[in-house]
C-alpha cells in the first residue's frame, strides 16, 4: 500500500486526552484538531476524567470546522458519580458518549492504590492529597448492597437511551460492567463500548468478550495499554483476531507528555493490523466505520 494514511483517514479517534485538564497534557484542543485536519481524520472524543467536554468541544467545532471534536462526560466524583443530572445536561449540550466511573471506580482505585502499579498514576497522587486535607473523593459504583443496579444507575441508563449516547464501561469491575450493560442492552441503549478490553483492571478474556458481543457492545483496544507495556502486544493481537474486525474500535488513550501525539498512536496501531494480515477495509472498520457507526455518522 502506497500510503499508510488511507487507514485512518476520516476515522476518529474516540480516547484522546487533551488539555485544558487536570492532569498534565501533550497538547491542547487546539494543537489536537489542527493535528487531526493534517492528519486527515474527521475528529476525536474529548475524554476528561473530571469534567464534561461538550462546551469545550462545540468551540474547538467553530474555529476548525473541518474537525469533528467531541464532547464527553465521565462519571466520577467531581461531576457526583451515577448522577443522573449531569448526563442529562450532557446530552443537551452535545456530549456523545458517557464512560462509567475511572478513577474513582471502586474497583479501580482498590487496585492501584495497592500498588500493584509499578509506577502510581498522576490521578493517584491527587486522591491522596485531597484525602491527606480533609476532602477525600468518595468511589463509585452502580451496583446496590444487594448486587443490582441502583437507581441512578438506572435513570443514567434512560438518559443514554433517550439521547442515543454511546455507553462506555470505564474501568468499572467485571460484575458492574456486565450488570450494567446487559440491562442497558434491555432498555434500548444502542451504543455499547467496551473499555479497555486489554487493560490490567479491565482485562477481559475473549470468551467474556463475547458475551458483549451479544449485547450489542463493540470492543475498544487502546495504543496506550500495549505501548506502555501494560499488555504484551501479542495478547492483544490475539484477541482482536478472535473476535474480528466487525467489533472492534481502534483508539489511543493519548495525551501524556511524554508520549507521542493520538493521531501518530491511531496510524501506529492501524499499521500494526495491517502488517498482521488485515485488509485496508477491514483495518478501516476499526478506525473509521465503527467510531461513525457508534457516532451515529454513518
Amino acid at each position: 500500500m502506497a500510503d499508510m494514511k488511507e487507514l485512518i483517514l476520516g476515522g476518529y479517534d474516540m480516547h484522546v486526552h487533551s488539555a485544558p485538564d487536570v492532569l498534565p497534557r501533550k497538547m491542547d484542543d487546539i494543537e489536537m484538531a489542527e493535528r487531526i485536519k493534517q492528519s486527515g481524520m474527521a475528529g476525536y472524543i474529548i475524554k476528561s476524567h473530571y469534567f464534561c467536554t461538550s462546551e469545550r468541544a462545540e468551540l474547538i467545532n467553530k474555529m476548525f470546522p473541518d474537525c469533528n471534536a467531541i464532547g464527553a462526560i465521565t462519571l466520577n466524583s467531581s461531576v457526583g458519580g451515577i448522577n443522573p443530572s449531569a448526563v442529562e445536561m450532557a446530552a443537551r449540550s452535545g456530549a456523545k458518549l458517557v464512560w462509567f466511573p475511572t478513577c474513582d471506580s471502586a474497583h479501580e482505585r482498590a487496585y492501584v492504590l495497592s500498588g500493584k502499579y509499578k509506577k502510581q498514576p498522576y490521578w493517584a497522587t491527587i486522591v491522596q492529597e485531597m484525602a491527606a486535607a480533609g476532602n477525600a473523593a468518595p468511589t463509585v459504583t452502580v451496583l446496590d448492597e444487594k448486587g443490582g443496579l441502583t437507581e441512578e444507575a438506572y435513570t443514567v441508563l434512560k438518559v443514554i437511551a433517550k439521547y442515543d449516547m454511546i455507553l462506555a464501561t470505564g474501568h468499572m469491575s467485571h460484575e458492574e460492567a456486565f450488570a450494567l450493560c446487559g440491562e442497558a442492552s434491555k432498555m434500548g441503549v444502542k451504543n455499547i463500548l467496551v473499555t479497555h478490553a486489554d487493560f490490567p483492571t479491565t482485562f477481559y478474556t475473549v470468551e467474556e468478550q463475547k458475551k458483549f458481543l451479544d449485547m450489542g457492545a463493540y470492543i475498544e483496544h487502546c495504543y496506550t495499554t500495549w505501548a506502555t507495556g501494560k499488555c504484551p502486544i501479542e495478547t492483544t493481537m490475539e484477541q482482536i483476531k478472535a473476535i474480528g474486525p466487525d467489533h472492534i474500535v481502534l483508539a489511543t488513550d493519548l495525551g501524556q507528555k511524554t508520549a507521542i501525539y493520538p493521531d501518530e498512536g491511531m496510524l501506529a496501531y492501524a499499521e500494526k493490523l495491517y502488517e498482521a494480515g488485515y485488509s485496508v477495509e477491514e483495518v478501516r472498520k476499526t478506525t473509521v466505520y465503527n467510531p461513525k457507526k457508534l457516532l451515529g455518522l454513518e
